[in-house]
């Protein structure tokens, strides 16, 4: 009886053994699979590689405060070799494209009279035009300057703040507010002319897309997902059009924003969606041409040959212009918080959440190089002109760069 109690007791410890080794090798399982999932909504790794073009710094500024957690994407605007940038407080300027030297810097001053809650605050991104430079505020206020000097013309106020570029052409400053509204006002006097409201989804992206100029049209991309087309001398709707379809069951899954300019390139009309589509338009009648399922919300970078579209999941696209079919698709910067590509040369260029700038072969979709901004996140699709791409961190820095 003692020698069978002896091997019962050693059964139950060689059973306990191996029911705690089970229990580790569980354990372990499950922790594998959680880090898996983590690691599957983590950004990608950078990953090395041999450079095929090297980007030189031609100049770097400090503006001063960058837009930091407003989640305006602000962009610098390029015309006639000059660069115009807004700092996120209450400070215009404008630099030399090609030397970075300040040409001019206009500070706000705080008017008592009509101005409330302090300075104002610059976190739009400046629209040039017909010898003017006009940059909205958090606080709904329209700034309008000479682009030569930057002596102040006219300010106005309109009902949302404006964190979308101004439009000015045919003598009218076209103002988009994060209401939804588009407002039009004389280029001499700040007189409205005219304003148009759009309904907004319940929930949408942090965002507005720059009002796009055609030969007296204006086109406006939308958060409910559409475009339109409007008349520049009265906001008549001419067409108007669904790029991205707002399905799902919950408001997330709806949103279906047109952030990114909408690209007129002779007469016809590019957009794209946060849903992921991409549209080709005939411009003056709004008749689609072909549609892609690839497409972001950050702005379309435009080539001979090729759009270049970046998704919220991280994967660039480089589409045939004449048909919408994906040439080439590029995952290795999946979930960085890509800007919209820009064309700089035979590369595409986007911006990510650690400040890199990452140039992609348009040929092949290929890594060929990468250069740092600074430390903080790149929202604003980077601005190409004259060969050197233009670029701005919420920060506040503002770098330009050219291919060797």
């Amino acid at each position: 009886m003692r020698r069978l109690d002896m091997w019962k007791r050693m059964a139950a410890m060689a059973a306990l053994v191996s029911a705690l080794a089970g229990c580790s090798t569980v354990k372990g399982w499950f922790a594998g699979k959680n880090a898996e999932a983590k690691k599957a909504t983590e950004p990608a790794e950078l990953v090395d590689f041999e450079p095929t073009v090297r980007p030189s710094r031609l100049w770097s500024v400090d503006l001063g405060d960058g837009e930091r957690r407003v989640g305006t994407r602000q962009v610098p605007a390029i015309a006639d070799g000059r660069v115009y940038a807004a700092a996120g407080e209450n400070e215009l300027f404008a630099l030399d494209l090609h030397t970075g030297k300040q040409v001019w810097r206009h500070r706000v001053e705080y008017d008592k009279k009509t101005d409330k809650g302090g300075p104002m605050r610059l976190a739009g991104s400046p629209g040039v035009g017909e010898g003017l430079v006009a940059v909205g505020s958090l606080g709904g206020d329209v700034l309008v300057l000479d682009a030569a000097t930057g002596a102040e013309r006219w300010r106005a106020r309109v009902s949302s703040e404006v964190i979308a570029p101004p439009a000015i052409a045919m003598g009218l400053v076209f103002v988009r507010s994060n209401d939804g509204r588009i407002s039009a006002f004389d280029a001499a006097t700040g007189e409205r002319r005219w304003f148009r409201d759009h309904e907004l989804p319940s929930l949408t992206v942090r965002g507005n897309a720059p009002l796009t100029i055609g030969p007296g049209v204006l086109f406006s991309g939308n958060d409910d997902g559409t475009v339109t087309a409007m008349a520049m001398n009265d906001g008549r709707v001419l067409w108007e059009l669904p790029v991205g379809l707002p399905e799902g069951r919950s408001e997330l899954e709806r949103m279906a924003d047109v952030d990114g300019a909408p690209v007129l390139e002779d007469t016809t009309l590019y957009a794209s969606s946060y849903k992921n589509r991409t549209l080709a338009i005939d411009g003056p009648s709004g008749r689609p041409m072909w549609q892609s399922e690839h497409g972001g919300a950050g702005g379309i970078g435009v080539s001979a040959s090729y759009l270049v579209v970046a998704n919220a999941s991280g994967t660039v696209y480089a589409l045939d212009k004449n048909s919408g079919a994906a040439m080439w698709s590029q995952d290795a910067l999946a979930r960085r918080s890509l800007t919209g590509p820009a064309v700089h040369g035979d590369y595409a260029v986007v911006g990510d959440f650690e400040g890199y700038l990452h140039w992609l072969r348009l040929e092949d979709g290929a890594l060929a190089a990468r250069a740092r901004v600074g430390r903080k996140a790149i929202k604003g699709q980077p601005q190409v002109a004259d060969g050197i791409l233009v670029v701005q961190n919420i920060r506040g820095d503002l770098a330009a760069f050219r291919l060797d």
